[in-house]
């Protein structure tokens, strides 16, 4: 009974896959935004998501999510708001969450590794706010990703530098200058509070990459 349960979860994870990748191929560059779904709205990192969103809209970017509340709300309102492209990875869960209003195109997901593939998938780059377990996981996937050659060079970006720095140090003095299980090249992540810095790293990261 329970081999044969498996083999019809390998459809769903497929049909998952297969859902995504027609909506997502179809939607111009985009930006990836990572961060807590506890996030107050009166909290100055919505702001700052807010505001990071609108700039990558200004840009020529549109934004994609994890779709839900908090930080992922602050971004697709962003991108909304300047009517931007705005799209939400939601995740179904038994206790969260619900998909947030400012989500233009939504994918639900039921798992958790179909969804980080469209995450990095169909993006320019990977802007990391403060967040939990979730935010870490999906920000140290990215640049496991990105370190093994197993994703396309993104740019990553840290926002919120008060939250970062003590982790970024940690990687650096101990992880890398220690114990060398890391690369130099591998802490070339830039850590800003200023929406306008992200954006034009991005921007910036392009230009070299296309020799323009």
């Amino acid at each position: 009974m329970n081999n044969n349960q498996d083999t019809w979860r390998v459809f769903r994870i497929m049909a998952e896959f297969v859902e995504a990748f027609e909506i997502l191929s179809n939607i111009s560059d985009c930006i990836t935004i990572f961060g807590s779904a506890r996030t107050n709205i009166n909290h100055p990192h919505y702001k700052m998501a807010y505001d990071t969103a609108q700039e990558a809209v200004k840009n020529g970017y549109g934004v994609i999510s994890g779709g839900g509340p908090g930080i992922m709300e602050a971004a697709n309102k962003g991108a909304f708001d300047s009517n931007g492209i705005s799209v939400g990875l939601n995740i179904l869960l038994p206790f969260e969450q619900s998909a947030n209003k400012f989500v233009k195109t939504l994918i639900n997901f039921h798992h958790f590794f179909v969804r980080k593939v469209m995450f990095l998938k169909y993006t320019k780059a990977v802007i990391v706010m403060p967040g939990g377990f979730g935010t870490l996981d999906e920000m140290f996937e990215s640049l496991t990703l990105i370190q093994t050659h197993k994703s396309k060079n993104i740019p990553v970006i840290l926002m919120g530098k008060k939250y970062w720095e003590g982790l970024m140090k940690w990687l650096s003095d101990t992880m890398f200058s220690e114990y060398n299980y890391i690369n130099k090249e591998d802490l070339n992540i830039l850590i800003t509070d200023d929406p306008k810095d992200a954006i034009n790293h991005i921007k910036l990261f392009y230009r070299k990459v296309n020799n323009v």
